[in-house]
């Protein structure tokens, strides 16, 4: 896609290293955007807690409803100091942030906001998201693992069985609509949802579409370790989780990275469900970009997941992997037959 760009850019096939200059911005810009993405989120978390508690949140740093505390958080992180435990396997605890914020940032090359707006229109676009996010389970155990603490490690053996366990139903939940659009580009996902609203997947093939959206969604809480699904995380049982030793930027990695999941899910389900970057509504489409549309809907998504956090409790690890293997598999392999007969009934097998 970037090597397209730039050939119409330029005005003809360019050389290898302007391609590669124009991939090096197109990361960077996908990092300022995840960065930006992450403070305004830990700020609208703190503040939709404090409202829920009957409080008011930050005030004091920054003119307008502590806007600026977020900035002071990250200065703060980055001075704190760096601490790894003396028995720690000091390779692997080094690295263990670093692979889970990269499988999560690796994720956003194939989000479709709309017309042209992607950094990598790839043919197995939904594989890709579901395979490069999964090695945040690799980051998660290996932080466990190497810090050579009992809280740290049961921590990441709960992480590892619960993201492994949930993977399942989101997969079969995508899978749904790949066959229904044919493709795993995310830009045909998108595609197919174009005009008004009962064009969105969401609404289509009813019930089945809409039963995996919801099953889609649940199963996303539970990998990005968010109430009531944040077991791995505990502070109750075990203090901190896998992360427990960490300190400084080491820890503001795995923050990043959970914020950074929370946006990434919650876009991939607007795409796969909820009309991607169409409002619905023709007339509005033709007035408002595709990304704010886009962007409006998935944070949405995510002010409903800080709503659940501080409005459920959390499950017990025997209820919260009943509510995998027990109901949502289920749900999602009877949600998976149902839109094959659907598509057979339709003609669009």
């Amino acid at each position: 896609m970037i090597k397209q760009w730039v050939d119409g850019l330029m005005g003809g096939p360019s050389t290898p290293l302007v391609y590669l200059s124009f991939m090096l911005l197109a990361c960077v810009m996908v990092l300022g955007f995840v960065l930006v993405v992450v403070m305004f989120l830990t700020w609208v978390e703190r503040k939709v807690a404090g409202h829920i508690q009957s409080r008011v949140g930050p005030m004091a740093t920054g003119a307008w409803h502590g806007w600026a505390q977020p900035l002071a958080d990250g200065l703060k992180l980055l001075l704190k100091e760096d601490l790894m435990p003396a028995s720690a396997d000091r390779v692997l605890f080094k690295l263990a942030p670093y692979v889970v914020f990269t499988g999560s940032l690796m994720a956003f090359a194939v989000v479709a906001w709309g017309g042209k707006m992607i950094p990598a229109d790839l043919n197995l676009g939904v594989f890709y998201i579901m395979a490069v996010t999964s090695l945040g389970v690799v980051g998660i155990m290996m932080a466990g693992w190497s810090s050579n603490n009992k809280w740290s490690i049961y921590g990441a053996m709960r992480g590892v069985a619960q993201i492994v366990s949930y993977e399942l139903p989101a997969a079969l939940s995508l899978v749904a609509v790949v066959m229904w659009v044919g493709s795993m580009k995310l830009t045909a996902m998108n595609d197919s949802q174009a005009g008004w609203f009962w064009h969105w997947h969401i609404f289509k093939g009813f019930p089945f579409f809409s039963i995996g959206a919801l099953v889609f969604y649940i199963s996303a809480l539970a990998e990005t370790n968010r109430t009531p699904f944040d077991l791995p995380e505990a502070e109750q049982e075990l203090v901190a989780g896998f992360h427990t030793e960490y300190s400084g930027m080491r820890f503001a990695m795995f923050f990043l990275a959970e914020y950074a999941n929370m946006f990434l899910v919650s876009a991939v389900t607007v795409l796969a469900f909820l009309g991607g970057s169409h409002a619905g509504i023709p007339w509005i489409d033709r007035f408002i970009p595709g990304p704010i549309i886009m962007a409006t809907k998935s944070l949405l998504l995510v002010f409903l997941m800080v709503w659940l956090r501080w409005t459920l409790p959390r499950l017990r690890v025997d209820q919260l992997m009943r509510v995998c293997w027990k109901y949502l598999i289920p749900i999602a392999f009877f949600n998976l037959f149902g839109i094959g007969v659907l598509m057979l009934v339709v003609g669009r097998a």
